[in-house]
């Protein structure tokens, strides 16, 4: 029996030998596989890392210093001055797409660090995220943003894993701490992840939970203990941009930021634009062909890729120079959209209208419209209306509603006004009106042109071709204010127009981009205005006021 035992004893001790020896040179196999696939990575990374193709044009383009962003000079004095000072805020830049909202705010912190008093330290860091690239995970598994807890279930979850200990993951606002959080186009962000965000702004330090975690287990590390007790800092300063109008951002988050506004670039600045990145590809370009490039652009990033394709053909023709012939070739076969310039007339027009409207992107813009009155074929006439908007919808959370849209009620209010108020015989008439230039009216800003360009068709006036009108019209005749008037008024100036008539509630925002802007509050002072206070106006009830407040 005791043989027996010994025996047992000495094959369980050659078996365990054996399992050891077995493991160890297992675990010596995958240790050597690993450090030979790890040196062939790394001779592949080196391989890989002296492969360098050119400098992008794009890159040799962007602006190094704030002198060299172009066209938004307003824009970077507010932004600098919400992030310069002892106490940085954060910032919310609206604009167009390509006009250096990105550049403008990596710049901006390198200002900041050599302000004064400034909290930034010379090692703060721009951390840079584009909301529409962040996925939202429901089990937060995963949060590039805030950051998230990898719990020992995941795979991966390495020592402390398997030891149990929950592992704290810190996101962009964590690796921004002391710095500034860059979020490109951040009106973008789903709601969840926005609410997460402003709750991170507000405690400067993000909070995590895990089922894993526990206060009295003292195998965790301590700095485990610290994170779930403290949270992980993140004091930042936040950038946000988009190309949302700032309605569309939610009011929590515009409300715990400085507004800034960059402005859509003109023509000329592009035509800089164009003539940098053309010096930057050590080509020769001539005005001719850098205004062409620039009358196809939207925006900065527009001129740039143009003179790009440029370049190459000038390197595939070996010859170092841009042409105007060059410039057109690219636009064609790029189906690039000429970007109208709005450009008005001197003398006098009948029944055609400068109106000015402006975009989703705030760029102003100057366009006709014009008007046709014929006697009504029928007993009451008939308003048509081409280019206008019809129908509005609206949505909110719990129901969708549809109304006649805006400019269809504004070119009702001016045939009431004109008809009740100026005893005019708009119904005698079949009355057609068309916005020119397959412009899409939705607002109710064309009211005052509207009202001019059918007065001025039915008492055969002619209106002057360099001047532009824009305004809500009201049933009482009132003029009211608009929207995006500085933005129309600077377009109108670079069109040429002379004289900008709109609502006096918009008292001041034109008078810095155009001198000659009347301010009106009504119809009737718009019209006596205009026609140089004529005598023949005065029977009509809806310039008794306006005639006796000018005789006075």
């Amino acid at each position: 029996m005791t043989e027996l035992l010994l025996i047992t004893q000495i094959a369980f001790l050659v078996i365990m030998a054996m399992y050891l020896l077995g493991t160890r040179r297992a675990e010596s196999e995958r240790k050597g596989a690993m450090e030979s696939n790890a040196r062939m990575r790394g001779v592949e990374l080196t391989r890989m890392r002296n492969i360098q193709l050119t400098e992008p044009l794009c890159e040799k383009t962007r602006p190094k210093r704030m002198e060299d962003v172009i066209g938004q000079s307003e824009g970077i004095a507010v932004l600098t001055a919400a992030l310069c000072g002892k106490n940085p805020q954060h910032v919310i830049i609206y604009g167009p797409p390509g006009v250096g909202k990105t550049c403008a705010a990596r710049l901006a912190l390198e200002l900041a660090k050599k302000s004064k008093d400034s909290p930034f330290r010379p090692d703060a860091k721009f951390i840079e995220m584009d909301a529409t690239a962040i996925r939202f995970d429901e089990r937060a598994i995963a949060d590039p943003l805030i950051g998230s807890v990898h719990d020992p279930i995941y795979q991966g979850a390495g020592s402390y894993g398997q030891a149990g200990i929950p592992q704290p993951k810190p996101g962009a606002v964590t690796k921004a701490h002391g710095g500034v959080l860059f979020l490109d186009e951040i009106g973008e962000l789903h709601p969840i992840q926005m609410n997460k965000l402003l709750k991170v702004m507000e405690d400067r330090r993000v909070f995590f939970e895990s089922a894993y975690y526990s206060e009295t287990d003292k195998s965790m590390p301590a700095y485990i203990h610290d994170v779930f007790k403290n949270g992980m800092p993140a004091d930042f300063r936040l950038i946000g941009a988009t190309t949302r109008r700032p309605e569309e951002i939610p009011s929590a988050i515009r409300s715990r930021c400085i507004e800034v506004f960059f402005r859509p670039l003109y023509r000329d600045e592009l035509t800089s634009i164009a003539k940098n990145a053309a010096e930057n590809g050590n080509v020769l370009m001539d005005d001719e062909a850098a205004q062409l490039a620039a009358d196809y652009s939207s925006s900065g990033r527009d001129a740039v890729n143009i003179i790009q394709l440029a370049l190459g053909i000038a390197y595939s023709n070996d010859k170092n120079e841009i042409t105007k012939n060059d410039i057109e070739w690219i636009v064609n076969a790029g189906r690039y959209k000429k970007q109208s310039a709005g450009a008005v007339t001197d003398g006098e027009r009948k029944g055609v209208v400068n109106a000015l409207g402006v975009t989703g992107d705030m760029r102003g813009f100057v366009f006709d419209i014009e008007c046709t009155a014929a006697p009504a074929k029928n007993s009451a006439g008939v308003l048509e209306l081409t280019g206008f908007a019809e129908r509005e919808e609206m949505k909110s959370d719990s129901r969708s509603l549809t109304r006649k849209s805006t400019a269809v009620c504004s070119a009702g209010n001016v045939i009431t006004v004109l008809e009740k108020h100026f005893r005019l015989p708009v119904n005698d008439y079949d009355i057609h009106i068309n916005a020119i230039g397959g412009m899409m009216v939705d607002g109710p800003s064309a009211g005052l042109a509207l009202a001019v360009l059918i007065y001025s068709v039915l008492t055969d006036r002619s209106i002057p071709a360099s001047i532009a009108f824009t305004g809500e019209v009201s049933l009482t005749g009132a003029v009211h204010a608009v929207g995006g008037v500085r933005e129309k008024t600077e377009a109108a100036r670079r069109a040429g127009v002379k004289t900008v008539y709109y609502p006096q509630e918009n008292k001041g925002e034109a008078d810095a981009q155009l001198k000659n802007a009347e301010a009106v509050s009504s119809v009737a002072e718009a019209i006596y205005r205009l026609y140089e206070k004529n005598e023949d106006v005065k029977y009509i009830p809806a310039f008794d006021g306006v005639v006796s407040a000018a005789q006075k």
